[in-house]
């Protein structure tokens, strides 16, 4: 199934089952993770799917909000295709490249991102995993068993704030600069790989297939919960392909009306059109 958070008529949000006339059921649910933090939610979809009198909201009325809006964990791995780290020019890790976001990163499959205060404002097409039960200290197959299933994430990155210290954080954590949705895929209906694509104004710069993750969902998720409860409703994004703006000869970054296209088959497809403002330089 898949399973979306929509922007209602009243200003509020609901999750939401994808259904196949191009519509979507409200879920007595606010968003995506409220309803993945209650343990029967498959049997609360199942329900509502069942219903008599159901809320059907029309595929062209259908809103998207981040899907995850208050996700308590938005960790990241950095540095997990062999290509990107190759075009870095770096060696394969013996462990993950970790780095966290906040919940106020995320933003809707189609809303406009706005960046204040950088101008080199770089791409990053991901697969996103979301956690469907607590994890602690678990083995390999303990999280795959915790996935509730998979999005597409595009992790943009201020790459002149990354560079300015050792650490990534500030150049990942602005404020509404993260796409993802539009919809999770549940792990009973997903592939055992994924093919990521990454747009910019319709040229395509980035594709890679999760196949060739240095460290897969399942992996990631151990790993990550060997130091942190994980919990559902967190989102955890498993790194990006080659083909970013940073890794090209000369370094290509984003304009003001850019528009960002990520995409996953079998998940669906973020595009987001960019404003960027140039940092403000006071007067000498």
């Amino acid at each position: 199934m898949k399973l979306a958070t929509l922007r209602t008529v009243g200003g509020g949000t609901t999750a939401a089952l994808a259904m196949a006339a191009d519509s979507y059921l409200a879920l007595p649910a606010i968003d995506v993770g409220a309803l993945l933090a209650q343990p029967e939610w498959r049997t609360i979809v199942e329900k509502a799917a069942a219903a008599t009198h159901q809320d059907v909201i029309s595929g062209a009325d259908a809103d998207f909000g981040p899907l995850l809006p208050r996700a308590g964990k938005v960790i990241c791995c950095g540095l997990n295709y062999g290509d990107h780290i190759q075009e870095l020019g770096r060696e394969l890790p013996e462990y993950p490249t970790l780095f966290a976001k906040y919940a106020d990163t995320l933003v809707g499959a189609s809303d406009a991102v706005e960046v204040q205060g950088s101008v080199r404002v770089d791409w990053e097409a991901e697969l996103a995993v979301v956690v469907g039960s607590e994890l602690f200290r678990a083995d390999d197959d303990q999280a795959r068993a915790a996935i509730a299933g998979y999005t597409v994430a595009n992790d943009v990155s201020m790459r002149d704030w990354q560079s300015r210290t050792l650490q990534w954080f500030q150049g990942k954590a602005f404020d509404r600069t993260t796409p993802v949705g539009p919809v999770l895929l549940t792990a009973d209906e997903a592939r055992d790989d994924f093919e990521v694509r990454g747009y910019v104004n319709g040229e395509l710069m980035q594709q890679g297939n999760t196949s060739t993750l240095v460290f897969g969902p399942a992996q990631l998720l151990s790993y990550i919960s060997q130091f942190t409860m994980l919990r559902p409703g967190d989102l955890v994004l498993t790194g990006t392909p080659g083909g970013v703006g940073m890794g090209m000869r000369p370094p290509r970054f984003l304009s003001d009306g850019d528009v960002l296209i990520t995409e996953i088959d079998g998940i669906g497809r973020l595009e987001n059109r960019f404003r960027i403002h140039a940092p403000v330089i006071a007067n000498a």
